[in-house]
């Protein structure tokens, strides 16, 4: 049977099939024996109707974290440290208010400061406690200061970020440039006669740089007027005290401009 009758005797084998269902019984047919074509319409197969293809539903993407966008921070505004603790609030302008955070850890020190340490972010202990510097990094950074004949409470001290990030991992981009500003307030506040920048981040925030803390230490250079040594972070210098040399050859030039060398 060729292709064409084939498709010839389906066709019939359906249309019987619907006067059938009509009541029409004789189409086609002679008395006592079915004809040529309604025989080849019973042997054509019919094929199972096609079921059409279920649409899958489209994946719900998950909900994007909406940081909530602040208008520009003034520094210069301010004059009093308080007036810059009381604009930052309770800060929500980065991703690290939902990072896990305890508290935000401000800064701490004399607020009328000739010398301010400038670091990085606080770690889990500056978390716990609200105080920057107060951990392995932050004891190694006290002794540092009283080798230079300071105290704790003679400086001030305070970090580029105001809040932990998660795991203690570096500050990203876009949360320096939302801290920045209160740093900027903080220094603008002080006025301090020398800043020392503890590692890269502190040092290239101050100075918009990218030059590597590795030469950039030990070198005087200006924030806003105000003169800044760059210096290895103390939580460098823990992982790598061969380095301590340079850092101490770094802060006896401060200790100089105070005239305590």
């Amino acid at each position: 049977m060729s292709d064409e009758v084939k498709e010839i005797a389906l066709e019939l084998r359906r249309h019987l099939a619907w006067q059938e269902s009509d009541g029409t019984r004789q189409i086609l047919k002679t008395p006592g024996a079915p004809s040529a074509l309604s025989a080849m319409a019973a042997a054509a197969p019919v094929a199972a109707p096609v079921a059409a293809p279920v649409a899958r539903a489209a994946p719900v993407a998950a909900a994007p974290v909406v940081v909530p966008v602040s208008p520009p921070v003034d520094a210069s505004r301010f004059s009093t440290l308080d007036e810059v603790r009381t604009e930052l609030g309770d800060c929500k302008r980065c991703k690290l208010c939902s990072g896990g955070r305890k508290q935000i850890v401000f800064g701490v020190g004399n607020p009328k400061a000739e010398l301010v340490f400038v670091g990085e972010g606080p770690g889990e202990e500056e978390d716990k406690q609200g105080v920057p510097f107060v951990g392995a990094s932050g004891q190694l950074l006290t002794k540092m200061i009283e080798a230079m004949k300071f105290s704790r409470d003679t400086v001030y001290i305070c970090n580029v970020v105001k809040c932990r990030p998660p795991g203690n991992r570096n500050p990203e981009p876009d949360e320096i440039q939302s801290c920045e500003p209160f740093l900027k307030a903080q220094l603008a506040v002080i006025k301090p006669k020398v800043i020392v920048a503890l590692g890269k981040f502190a040092a290239q925030t101050l100075l918009r740089v990218d030059t590597p803390i590795t030469r950039l230490r030990g070198q005087w250079r200006s924030y806003e007027g105000i003169e800044l040594m760059p210096t290895y972070h103390p939580a460098y210098l823990l992982r790598q005290p061969d380095e301590k040399k340079k850092a101490w050859m770094d802060l006896q030039e401060v200790m100089r401009k105070f005239g305590k060398l």
